[in-house]
């Protein structure tokens, strides 16, 4: 009986150690087509191909090591996107806050400014906030994304 148990016992590792290395191909295939929806600049599909990598090979540290590496990089570039979009819009609507706080506030000191520039001005005002906390909160995560990058 005994012999009987380890011989079960050495088939089952035996299988582990097959699928494994099964595991680890396909863990290196999603990886691959990951690398290759980056390069497509699919960011999204890429982050989502690379997060069932994770989920469903927890074991294949290798490809988790390049996947977390590719990680990074697409998340880099995709807050370099944004910001470089955030940027474009952040300045034109300050251009363009101060046009209409220069017009309103003549108008406001002579007391003929209507109800309708002075919401323009508010609302213009909000936008050109947002988009500078936007732009504020895209160079954080571009340093912090830097950093992670240099520790490893």
């Amino acid at each position: 009986m005994k012999k009987h148990t380890i011989a079960i016992i050495m088939a089952a590792c035996a299988l582990a150690a097959c699928g494994g290395s099964k595991a680890e191909a396909e863990a290196e295939r999603l990886l691959e087509r990951a690398s290759a929806e980056f390069q497509d600049k699919q960011y999204a599909k890429a982050l989502l191909t690379i997060d069932s990598l994770r989920h469903a090979y927890p074991d294949a540290i290798d490809a988790r090591k390049q996947a977390l590496k590719l990680y990074q990089d697409i998340s880099l570039k995709q807050a370099q996107d944004d910001l470089a979009r955030t940027d474009s819009a952040l300045q034109a609507v300050k251009a363009r806050y101060a046009v209409l706080k220069d017009s309103v506030e003549k108008k406001r000191a002579s007391l003929t400014a209507t109800e309708a520039e002075l919401s323009e001005l508010n609302l213009t005002r909000v936008k050109r906030d947002s988009l500078q906390v936007r732009f504020d909160t895209q160079c954080a995560k571009i340093k912090y994304i830097h950093r992670k990058q240099k520790e490893e």
